[in-house]
């Protein structure tokens, strides 16, 4: 088992307990939404390494060395902002595909929120997939119960923070969660909306084929999870097409 610094990321959807609380039909597409989405979410930061997909969220990971702070500060800024676009625009094609269930119309109403946290993890490999362990991993994921007033933001430990950065808006707000097993934290949070990183152009609408296109894989990859075929595998990702 190697230890190393590593950069923890986890991008969690927020909304997901209710919009799973769903009839048969619509949780069948909702499983499957969720999983594009999550795809989508992952696909947008190629330089971060999917550790594991947990329910509702995406839990990435890179080794930093000794990378400086500011930067480490200002990739974490750059891929929220990447990762939060790509899901906004994967979940406008969800909620207007053609299909009037809920588990696709409801989508409209999930977020996306991140946290993250620089720290000493172990790693180990098995069956061919990378694992963490260590206090810091455990830190990060007890982040995710926090304070923090907002639907999407980015919160991070103070570790990461260390007292600013230029990558990040002025106006970032403090918190002090305290976490089970390590009591009050400070964290530090920004709106991910103000990240000043990321294409600054609206939003593309959803086109028809790209309409057609979702509407066609909700009903055909929902059909395995209606009869209860298939399950989404904490570590598995839906291909995004």
């Amino acid at each position: 088992m190697a230890s190393a610094r590593g950069l923890l990321l986890i991008a969690d959807i927020g909304g997901y307990t209710d919009y799973m609380s769903t009839h048969r039909m619509s949780l069948a597409h909702a499983e499957v939404n969720t999983g594009r989405l999550l795809a989508t979410v992952v696909d947008a930061v190629p330089g971060l390494e999917l550790i594991e997909i947990e329910g509702d969220a995406a839990f990435l990971h890179r080794e930093v060395g000794t990378s400086d702070h500011d930067e480490l500060v200002a990739e974490v800024a750059h891929s929220a902002a990447a990762m939060h676009r790509a899901f906004h625009v994967e979940r406008e094609y969800v909620a207007t595909n053609l299909c009037p269930c809920s588990g696709c119309k409801e989508a409209a109403n999930l977020t996306l929120k991140f946290v993250a946290h620089v720290g000493e993890v172990a790693t180990q490999t098995i069956r061919d997939r990378l694992k963490l362990v260590g206090i810091d991993v455990i830190l990060v994921h007890r982040l995710l119960k926090n304070p923090v007033p907002l639907r999407e933001y980015v919160l991070l430990s103070e570790e990461l923070y260390d007292g600013g950065s230029p990558a990040l808006p002025a106006d970032v707000q403090q918190v002090e969660p305290v976490l089970e097993g390590f009591g009050p934290l400070r964290a530090f949070y920004v709106d991910v909306r103000d990240l000043p990183v990321g294409d600054p152009t609206p939003l593309p609408p959803p086109t028809w084929r790209g309409r057609l296109a979702r509407t066609a894989y909700a009903a055909g990859a929902g059909l395995p999870y209606m009869l209860g075929r298939r399950g989404r595998g904490r570590g598995a990702v839906q291909p995004v097409g």
